[in-house]
């Protein structure tokens, strides 16, 4: 296997790469209120994640993306199974079944996945995973380890189903010093209860037998409401700014891409 921690840093210079737009996320956009977002500059915040992840899977696993098992934990709305099976990989998309939660697959509306024929595996258990040890090439979490009853236990069975030298790529970890998490709960909105220090995180992955690969601080900028036109002078901004400006400590998230050892 390759140096990971190299080929994720080549593979992440892509995030601020112009993407084509998504016909088909804009068509559900227009026609699906809880949707919107999509049409915005987060499609392509989502797009380029996918392709960085094609790109660190590619040279971890050395085959064709048909023959990478992608398990998509949490999968929402599904826009990024979606966006994963248009780029050839095999995904199993599971979510918490929980219709009294409007940020679970089976507490919303799901347009994408009623559309796309996604079958959703419903999670009864706060952190088991109903999967065979070694299941997977793949992990991601786009929002969903900060959400989690217990964090460390859900570390420990994303490594269980995950395969040795497989990846779990997160995105949007909340970071505790970021600027629009403080003004969020200036508002009183409490939808991340649990915000992450770099280092402490780090900790923690590795005392669940990961090794990591890459942390980075990510999305400066909110991009929901942001139009996709703005994108490519948008995204290149952010990036530079988190990059290479102490600016990056008041960013909303971290972005982290773990092998399991």
């Amino acid at each position: 296997m390759p140096d990971l921690k190299q080929v994720v840093n080549t593979a992440r210079r892509g995030l601020s790469a112009p993407v084509p737009r998504d016909p088909y996320l804009e068509s559900v956009a227009a026609s699906s209120e809880s949707h919107r977002f999509l049409a915005n500059s987060t499609q392509a915040v989502y797009a380029r994640h996918v392709s960085c992840l094609g790109t660190i899977l590619a040279a971890a696993t050395k085959r064709a993306p048909g023959d990478i098992s992608v398990l998509d934990w949490g999968c929402g709305k599904g826009q990024i199974t979606y966006l994963l099976k248009q780029r050839g990989f095999t995904v199993t998309s599971c979510d918490i079944d929980n219709h009294e939660a409007d940020d679970s697959t089976f507490g919303q509306e799901v347009p994408i996945i009623r559309q796309q024929a996604i079958d959703v595996i419903p999670l009864s258990h706060a952190f088991q995973l109903p999967f065979a040890d070694k299941s997977f090439d793949c992990v991601i979490s786009f929002g969903v380890l900060e959400h989690v009853k217990s964090d460390r236990d859900s570390l420990g069975e994303v490594r269980r189903v995950l395969k040795d030298r497989g990846i779990f790529y997160i995105v949007f970890l909340p970071y505790f010093l970021s600027w629009t998490q403080h003004v969020a709960r200036l508002r009183g909105e409490t939808y991340h209860d649990r915000l992450y220090k770099k280092r402490s995180f780090v900790q923690l992955a590795e005392s669940f037998g990961f090794a990591v690969a890459g942390v980075s601080h990510g999305q400066l900028f909110p991009k929901n409401s942001v139009p996709l036109s703005f994108d490519r002078v948008l995204e290149p901004v952010d990036r530079w700014f988190c990059a290479y400006t102490p600016l990056r400590y008041f960013a909303t998230n971290l972005e982290a891409v773990l092998v399991a050892r």
